[in-house]
């Protein structure tokens, strides 16, 4: 627990209001959308990166962890407290500093709503394309911890592909920038691209400089739905094998789509077993010669259903019955547990097949949606608690099968907690040794988010 001492330091650092000490306020802080739950000893709630370094140098001093928070939204456990500490959260670090026109270029603090950020800079043309499922209330600080992905990767790349430089409070209370708002810097070691996806263990962000691309003349949207897994896999290889370049292309399975349709009481594939969400963006000649082209190659692959969106609202009903996926499974399971593979996109349906043998294998049920484009796919085990030994025997599974298919057992989630103790599985004994030497030059102390990304800490 935290002396009265410090809890007097931090309340004099971001003020009495902004420290929370009662069990209600720090359950709050205490869980992410792991369902993983750890309390910690003290939330404070920061306003500017000095008030940030100040509370780092006094846990070197007072030797106790401090953990950066977002929204929660993570899905790896890395925003949970699991060796206790102070939740840093920076929610009230929320303000969009600078939208650069002429240069496409943002500046923004990391409790930016991501959502907020692409609906501003559209209003002005341009375009932010990291898209997170959870955009509508994932955090842009958020984002950059886990390098997160999301639904238009495909085309447009993840996180780190925006992210032109940053603002960091280091593990031992520094402050440095990274980077550049330039378009290319080579001046030293690429800090930026390490702190990206770094899970808040190297520093903690309070800024971040992002570029932008112009905004897409005109977007379309497609559905298409398949009678079998197999047939909706095979298409979505022969839409990536045509060189066209889709904004983004999305698989659901049948027991999502069962679970989505009651979650929103709508029948949107009547009947059929997989579902394809194609979106392809540009100038409006070229988008609709593509999606000319893409509903083509999806029936000749044996789609039941090919449907274009007409207008905005039918595709915003596309893209919600998407997003809500992950919702609507607890209303078939109380929990899941939700891993973001990534295989070659040509080895899908291989893949998709091993899955469904390992489920079939441990009796349980697996449903399987995400970026077919990439190769990502999300895999969600649901289960009662008495399922959890079958589950977790699975997982190892699945992962085992993703790395014989060349792949990741993370696409964009992160380790954390979820996959740390997979993470040998991945990678060998000498690269998890150099990424600990990193840790111990810049955290000597252990101060940052502890526990994480490696089974044993130093």
């Amino acid at each position: 627990m935290l002396k009265p001492s410090v809890l007097k330091d931090l309340k004099k650092i971001v003020g009495p209001s902004h420290l929370y000490t009662s069990a209600e306020e720090m359950a709050v802080y205490s869980y992410d959308a792991t369902q993983r739950e750890a309390t910690p000893w003290a939330v404070a709630r920061p306003m500017s990166p000095r008030e940030i370094s100040e509370i780092v140098k006094l846990a070197n001093q007072e030797l106790f962890p401090v953990v950066p928070r977002g929204a929660g939204t993570g899905m790896s456990g890395g925003s949970v407290p699991v060796r206790g500490g102070l939740v840093l959260s920076l929610e009230r670090m929320n303000r969009i500093l600078e939208i650069d026109e002429e240069n496409l270029v943002a500046v923004v603090e990391p409790g930016v709503v991501t959502g907020d950020l692409q609906n501003e800079v559209e209003s002005r043309g341009l375009f932010y394309p990291p898209d997170p499922a959870s955009s509508r209330f994932c955090t842009m600080g958020g984002n950059v911890a886990e390098c997160a992905g999301g639904l238009r990767a495909v085309k447009y790349g993840v996180t780190k592909d925006y992210v032109l430089g940053l603002e960091v409070v280091l593990p031992t209370g520094e402050i440095i920038t990274t980077g550049a708002r330039t378009a290319k810097s080579v001046a030293g070691y690429d800090l930026t691209k390490l702190i990206v996806g770094s899970e808040g263990t190297l520093g903690i962000v309070t800024r971040i400089t992002v570029k932008l691309l112009p905004l897409p003349e005109s977007v379309r949207t497609l559905s298409a739905f398949f009678s079998d897994v197999s047939s909706a896999a095979g298409a979505a290889s022969n839409i990536m094998k045509s060189r066209m370049l889709p904004r983004a292309l999305e698989f659901v399975d049948q027991a999502a789509l069962r679970a989505v349709e009651s979650y929103l009481k709508e029948d949107l594939s009547r009947g059929a077993a997989a579902m394809l969400l194609v979106e392809v963006d540009g100038p409006p000649e070229a988008t609709g010669r593509q999606a000319d082209r893409i509903a083509e190659i999806m029936s000749r692959a044996g789609a039941i259903r090919v449907t274009k969106a007409e207008t905005d609202a039918d595709r915003e009903r596309l893209w919600s019955a998407r997003r809500a996926i992950s919702p609507a499974l607890y209303a078939i399971k109380p929990k899941k547990l939700n891993e973001d593979i990534v295989v070659p996109r040509s080895k899908i349906p291989e893949i998709l097949n091993e899955i469904g043998m390992i489920a079939k294998k441990h009796e349980l049920l697996i449903v399987n949606f995400g970026h077919a484009g990439d190769g990502n796919i999300h895999t969600n085990i649901l289960l009662d608690e008495a399922d959890r030994p079958r589950a977790e025997t699975a997982v190892k599974e699945i992962f085992a099968a993703t790395l014989r298919l060349g792949g990741s057992i993370s696409g964009e989630h992160g380790i954390g907690l979820a996959k740390a103790a997979y993470l040998p599985m991945e990678l060998g004994e000498e690269a998890i040794a150099a990424m600990k030497r990193i840790k111990r030059a810049l955290d000597p102390n252990n101060i940052l988010n502890p526990g994480k990304i490696f089974i044993e800490d130093h």
